[in-house]
């Protein structure tokens, strides 16, 4: 796996990664791995199986680390865990864990996880990616592609200081790949916030601050 570039000029680093050791059964997937994530847009890629949604669970504290540290402007996920984590954006786009709850009242529950979450930025992409319909209904009850943007509004939404993507394309439409796309190049130029997204590829034309790649 190699690790980030550097952090470029006039960025500052978000999350830094220290010596994080993580595996499966049978199967080591990260030994050592160290990297900065800068503010803007960063991508990581590999074939399917090269653990690109695990290192995404890994970074987010949703799995635990079988040695390493990871901090988030300072706090540490070790000593401050229920912190570090609210510095983080990420909904597995597999889970069911939400499947119960409709759009409104999962969006609820981001925003009391997620102190900076923008109602008015959420209201122009429950519009933008065509929700306004689906706001009533559970989770459950909505297609896949659906269920994919409703995590998504959340996520742009959120305001937190990272926020991961798990293949962000699938399942949408044309008008809403071009809504994520616009919404990735604004993400591309922020001097705040990182954005990570994993998917086997990144599209021509976004700028990104650093790519992870996966072998």
């Amino acid at each position: 796996m190699n690790p980030p570039s550097p952090v470029p000029p006039g960025r500052r680093a978000v999350l830094q990664a220290r010596d994080l050791c993580f595996s499966w059964p049978g199967r080591a997937l990260f030994s050592h791995w160290s990297a900065d994530l800068p503010t803007g847009l960063s991508w990581v890629r590999g074939d399917d199986g090269s653990g690109k949604s695990t290192l995404l669970r890994l970074l987010a504290g949703q799995l635990p680390l079988d040695q390493g540290e990871l901090q988030i402007h300072g706090i540490d996920l070790r000593d401050a865990p229920a912190a570090y984590r609210a510095q983080v954006f990420f909904t597995e786009p597999r889970t069911a864990a939400f499947d119960t709850l409709t759009p409104v009242q999962y969006f609820d529950a981001q925003r009391l996880h997620h102190p900076a979450f923008d109602a008015q930025t959420l209201d122009r992409l429950v519009d933008g990616l065509a929700l306004r319909e689906q706001l009533g209904k559970q989770l459950f009850m909505l297609s896949t592609g659906s269920r994919r943007k409703v995590f998504l509004a959340a996520a742009f939404a959120s305001g937190a200081a990272l926020t991961l993507l798990d293949m962000p394309f699938a399942a949408l439409d044309k008008a809403s790949i071009a809504c994520v796309m616009a919404l990735l190049h604004d993400a591309a130029r922020h001097k705040e916030r990182a954005w990570l997204v994993a998917d086997y590829a990144a599209p021509d034309g976004l700028p990104l601050a650093s790519m992870i790649a996966l072998g």
